[in-house]
């Protein structure tokens, strides 16, 4: 079981070599800004941070760990038309076996008043991205590629700049979204070129919230994600917030994964974790995930959370 496992996760890691490796966070609808611009700020001026440990106890298994800090300008008052504007920084450094990645992106939101407590917002991102590659940790199939086999037991990188944009409509109780990633597929860049065009990525988003009572708050989020050379990601959450103090719920990444969540608000500090399993049926190794989210709001007020 053990050999097939590691066979597994070799094959894995040479997919994920042509993919740019998906980004999974079972708290995606905490890291909005970092999926679409358009959501920058989305819940006001913030302080945010991840770490996503994949498949615990294996050795060279993913390793995940984000930052970002969002400012609406809203929150400073003064001019109006300032008000409806937003900026954010994001920072994110992915391992996967030979590849080391990080994402710094800088992203810009504005809001346009449609009706009532009604928003569109519209957004766009400027995406630096580095590649490390580690040729002394490349698996066999890796080896074995005429592109990366010139890179076994050395060093490179590759370096990469790209546009993000997306738009979303948003309401106290409700937000569809839609977002692309790597518009220009990558054609700028600079360093070694062991991978060919970078694909765009499509991200929809939507939820809903209701308060059905003063003690309780009901929230469902939900995102599908494309790619031309991986399949189609689906998942969804549910989280019940209790006394706006903490919350419970799950998750599921269709044919992957499931997940259990809870969270707890302390003032302007916001705590989540999650405890995730793949399916049997999954190509994931059978070991658990774990994740930790940490967030602080920098000014006062209700935020609402998703």
């Amino acid at each position: 079981m053990k050999k097939i496992s590691i066979l597994l996760l070799a094959l894995l890691l040479s997919v994920g070599t042509f993919a740019q490796s998906r980004k999974y966070m079972s708290q995606f609808s905490h890291l909005q800004g970092y999926l679409n611009p358009a959501l920058t700020a989305y819940e006001g001026s913030m302080v945010k941070g991840l770490v996503r440990n994949q498949w615990a106890g294996w050795e060279g298994t993913p390793k995940m760990n984000f930052v970002s800090a969002e400012l609406d300008f809203a929150n400073l008052g003064g001019n109006s038309d300032l008000g409806k504007n937003a900026i954010g920084v994001n920072l994110l450094s992915d391992e996967y076996g030979a590849f080391k990645e990080t994402e710094l992106i800088f992203s810009y939101a504005t809001r346009i008043h449609l009706r009532d407590k009604t928003s569109l917002r519209l957004g766009a991102g400027v995406n630096f991205n580095s590649i490390r590659l580690d040729g002394s940790r490349l698996s066999t199939e890796q080896s074995n590629d005429p592109i990366l086999a010139q890179y076994v037991g050395g060093f490179t990188n590759m370096n990469i700049v790209d546009v993000n944009m997306g738009m979303s409509v948003m309401h106290p109780n409700y937000y569809i979204s839609y977002g692309v990633h790597n518009i220009n597929q990558g054609n700028i860049n600079s360093g070694e070129v062991f991978m060919t065009k970078k694909p765009r990525v499509g991200i929809a988003q939507a939820g809903y919230r209701n308060r059905f009572s003063e003690n309780m708050t009901v929230i469902t989020n939900a995102m599908w994600r494309t790619q031309s050379d991986l399949p189609a990601n689906v998942e969804f959450n549910l989280k019940f917030l209790f006394k706006d103090k903490f919350w419970v719920g799950g998750g599921h990444r269709v044919d992957y994964a499931n997940n259990a969540q809870l969270g707890v608000l302390l003032g302007n500090l916001r705590l989540g974790y999650v405890y995730e399993w793949p399916m049997l049926k999954s190509y994931l190794l059978p070991n658990q995930t774990h994740e930790f989210m940490v967030s602080y709001r920098l000014f006062g007020g209700e935020a609402d959370i998703w």
